[in-house]
């Protein structure tokens, strides 16, 4: 018996509220926690407590009293996904699809931002097009979003994930949290320099996801392998060789879309369908909040040298 959009959102609904909620134990900081980064109220200059990079000199030489401004916190942002919907996502060879990874990680990337009270949007990027949901908070938005996802028909033809970006980066000034969930298959070279772009204003992460079959090939002999954006396909017979080729090429991709993020200034999460993606969403923000934890002590004992 076939799932119908509402019954999948439904699970999805449980599995992110349920178990990501018991994981992550208590509130939530968001995927990315920080201090935030827009400019808010000044306030008097408190010894020992405030950093002196956040000193507000006009006021202070105004009111001959040091004043700081503080910076707004990330939960008052905006958080925007760019979500691939391409005909690669379709593919799937474990427990679910490339596409319904996608949609997990949407909602539970949804779920946090609805947490901290950040407003959540996303462009998704379906073939040739690029369907903007414009950034709301609360519940029934984001469950809008994801039975759309959950709705759309396979793509077709081929995407271009750098203009994607670019068009994300231009609507969209206001510092805060960007995320990117894609298979990054395309040539980093289309995508790396626009979200270096986007990475020197916001907090951007990058939420890989792969299917083992994209990693190593099996020993099954004669295969037909088709492209899914292009409609291509070609006989293979899957020999010792091709199949050690392949895993070394695909490791080789795999590496070089790593160091490009890494480049880009983005923060890498990978999701694979045959692994438990609420674990390593969890795993990922547990170690992103401990990294942060021990940035704010480093820097707080730094000021009080």
């Amino acid at each position: 018996m076939s799932t119908t959009p509402e019954q999948a959102l439904r699970r999805l609904e449980l599995t992110v509220v349920r178990r990501l909620d018991g994981l992550l134990h208590g509130g939530h900081q968001g995927l990315i926690p920080g201090p935030g980064s827009e400019l808010g109220d000044t306030r008097v200059y408190v010894p020992g407590e405030d950093d002196v990079r956040r000193m507000d000199w006009a006021v202070t030489a105004r009111t001959t009293t040091p004043h700081v401004r503080d910076l707004i916190a990330d939960r008052e942002l905006e958080t925007w996904a760019l979500v691939d919907l391409s005909a690669s996502m379709e593919f799937g060879t474990a427990d679910v699809s490339k596409r319904d990874l996608v949609i997990s990680a949407v909602g539970a990337i949804g779920f946090l931002a609805s947490r901290i009270g950040d407003r959540f949007g996303a462009y998704i990027l379906h073939g040739e097009d690029v369907h903007r949901y414009p950034a709301r908070p609360g519940r029934p938005p984001l469950y809008g979003l994801l039975h759309s996802l959950l709705s759309a028909p396979p793509a077709r033809g081929a995407t271009d994930l750098g203009q994607a970006v670019e068009m994300m980066s231009a609507a969209h000034g206001r510092r805060g949290l960007r995320v990117i969930v894609s298979d990054f298959l395309d040539d980093p070279g289309g995508w790396e320099r626009p979200i270096r772009r986007l990475a020197a204003r916001h907090q951007v992460l990058a939420v890989e996801v792969i299917d083992p079959r994209e990693l190593e090939l099996p020993d099954v002999g004669l295969v037909t392998l088709a492209d899914p954006e292009s409609g291509r396909t070609r006989d293979i017979f899957l020999s010792r060789q091709i199949r050690e080729r392949y895993a070394e090429a695909a490791a080789e991709q795999r590496e070089s879309t790593g160091i490009a993020l890494r480049r880009a200034g983005a923060g890498h999460l990978v999701l694979r369908t045959d692994r438990d993606w609420v674990f390593d969403i969890a795993q990922f923000v547990l170690r992103q909040r401990r990294t942060s934890h021990l940035m704010r002590r480093t820097a707080t004992r730094g000021a009080g040298k």
